[in-house]
């Protein structure tokens, strides 16, 4: 049985619960709402915990080595858990083996540039794998922070795999500089209270000069926004100062249908391709 986390997660130790790890994530406006399948289902910021049948016991093996390790302060997981921040927390037993969903080659160090000494392929999604004997007793339950009681749900699983994704909110394929994935690698750490960078070395020289990682305002603009501003500004740029208006007004209302459909058409079916390319992190301890 496969547990799989997409998206910019790391797996910590439980600080209250030896036997327990937890999958956390930042929920930002850059990304989908976190997706669980096949239970159909989009879950708010909150607290949850995920239930695994009767299972073998945790190995006493390290992670895949293409894992980004990092020690993280338990007081830090402790204030992610108190306070209501905008996160995602899924609590689970420890599983019985890590395994390397993806790989993406980047570089990661506490000083930015990342020194290339530490470029390698960090894996870029996590499979949990438990020993089961029955695809039965799977159910997911907890706290949202905000909107309401959360229904607990009984997974009915026909296949041996659960995947819980964090998608971008739009296709982000044509940016040569992993703009998404630095935004979001940068959202993740400073949720876990690190001071990490992460760089890929087949991006062009200059991104460096826009890299968001390097923008500590909470008030920059979402990738979306900035996204449907460009698209704006070319119109303005190729029809003059009158015409302009008009235009990239109509651009600016086709670019968030377009920037829908695609976020639908991702959320429904899930292509790789859009997803981050960022390391995971999995705490010391796991």
């Amino acid at each position: 049985m496969f547990v799989i986390f997409e998206g910019p997660w790391a797996i910590v130790q439980d600080p209250k619960d030896t036997n327990n790890i937890l999958a956390v994530a930042p929920k930002t406006k850059s990304h989908r709402p976190l997706a669980v399948s096949p239970a159909s289902v989009a879950l708010e910021a909150g607290v949850y915990d995920f239930a695994v049948p009767a299972h073998g016991a945790p190995a006493s093996l390290n992670p895949d080595a293409s894992f980004l390790r990092a020690t993280v302060d338990p007081k830090n997981v402790q204030r992610i858990l108190d306070n209501r921040l905008e996160r995602y927390v899924i609590r689970l037993p420890k599983p019985e083996g890590y395994v390397a969903g993806g790989r993406h080659r980047s570089r990661v160090g506490n000083s930015y540039p990342p020194d290339p000494s530490t470029e390698q392929n960090y894996a870029t999604s996590i499979s949990l794998r438990y020993n089961v004997s029955s695809l039965t007793g799977f159910s997911l339950a907890g706290t949202k922070d905000a909107g309401g009681a959360f229904n607990p749900l009984l997974l009915q699983l026909d296949t041996p795999i659960v995947r819980f994704t964090i998608d971008p909110a739009q296709d982000y394929n044509d940016d040569a500089c992993n703009t998404h994935s630095r935004q979001a690698f940068s959202d993740l750490v400073r949720l876990l209270g690190l001071a990490l960078y992460v760089d890929f070395p087949d991006n062009p020289s200059d991104c460096h000069k826009r890299d968001p990682q390097l923008v500590r305002s909470e008030k920059a603009q979402s990738l979306h926004a900035l996204a449907v501003q460009q698209i704006a500004g070319v119109a303005k740029l190729q029809t003059g100062a009158v015409a302009g208006g008009i235009l990239a007004a109509y651009f600016d209302l086709a670019a968030r249908k377009i920037a829908d459909g695609l976020a639908l058409a991702t959320y429904l079916f899930h292509a790789d391709g859009a997803a981050c390319t960022a390391p995971i992190i999995v705490g010391n301890g796991c």
